[in-house]
């Protein structure tokens, strides 16, 4: 088996069809979704593929845990890890595991990310450092898009229309040698919806592996599909997944003292942008 594809859903109904569909790969494949106890119809609608290896959770376990499910029961050489929300060009899955076969030094490959109307998504980011994050906080990056000393973690100057060696793509579809999630015991399930991903970059390239990004491979990504469905409570989750992210990675020995600034702007912060979704909902 070349390639095993895990998919993880949560109420996906409106999107795990035209991804199923889109999958295709000249190499020996298989497909494993993980339902984290869907409630509307899509595991019937899973149910009607036949050959998808499907694990039924009877509760919502996030996506890191159910991500590991996966996992453990793929075959594969190379594991797409793929959600739900995207749609996969027909030669997207056949450029990315070629790439890998010519080089073994690389250990994880991402593709160009598009939204539906065919623009490029931001989707490349460097690993995120206190500092960096701070700056974010303040909005400058934004202001200065172009200035590196302030604007290290978003990358907004970053070129999509090149390939490049990367620290942290966007996990919604990549491509990792299984040898590597194995050695690595695959997600860390404390970060149990974001930034799992990120610490997994952060983990493969302390390990020596590198990440590349391929803009020859095209996939369409309908972004937050699933998050979106609890979008308050996902703000609050994803500033305090980045506090225990920077906690667990800070090697510098100071991390208390840089808390005490750190977790009120993150939770200021949260507590912004909460508002102003609640704000927008109501115009």
């Amino acid at each position: 088996m070349k390639i095993s594809i895990v998919i993880v859903t949560w109420n996906n109904e409106a999107d795990i069809r035209n991804c199923l569909n889109s999958i295709s790969c000249s190499y020996k494949f298989e497909i494993i979704v993980v339902d984290n106890a869907s409630t509307d119809s899509t595991r019937q609608l899973l149910r009607s593929y036949s050959g998808t290896t499907l694990i039924l959770n009877d509760c919502n376990l996030g996506y890191a845990r159910a991500c590991n499910q996966g996992i453990l029961c793929s075959r594969g050489e190379y594991v797409l890890l793929l959600n739900p929300d995207t749609i996969l060009e027909p030669s997207a899955v056949d450029i990315m595991s070629r790439f890998l076969d010519d080089h073994p030094h690389v250990g994880a490959v991402a593709p160009r990310l598009l939204n539906s109307d065919g623009s490029t998504q931001h989707s490349v980011r460097s690993l995120p450092t206190v500092s960096s994050c701070l700056w974010e906080i303040t909005g400058l990056p934004r202001l200065f898009p172009s200035c590196r000393s302030i604007g290290r973690w978003r990358l907004r100057w970053f070129d999509y229309g090149k390939p490049a060696e990367i620290e942290q793509p966007m996990s919604s579809c990549l491509l990792v040698r299984r040898q590597i999630l194995q050695a690595l015991s695959g997600f860390d399930e404390r970060f149990s919806i974001f930034y799992n991903d990120v610490d997994l970059s952060a983990r493969m390239l302390k390990a020596g592996w590198k990440t590349i990004y391929l803009p020859q491979a095209r996939v369409v990504h309908r972004r937050g599909a699933s998050t979106s469905q609890a979008k308050a409570k996902m703000i609050w989750q994803t500033h305090r997944s980045l506090f225990r992210y920077l906690q667990k990675h800070d090697t510098s020995g100071l991390f208390p003292l840089k808390a005490v600034i750190l977790l009120p702007a993150l939770e200021v912060s949260a507590l912004v942008r909460v508002l102003l979704w609640y704000m927008r909902r109501l115009h």
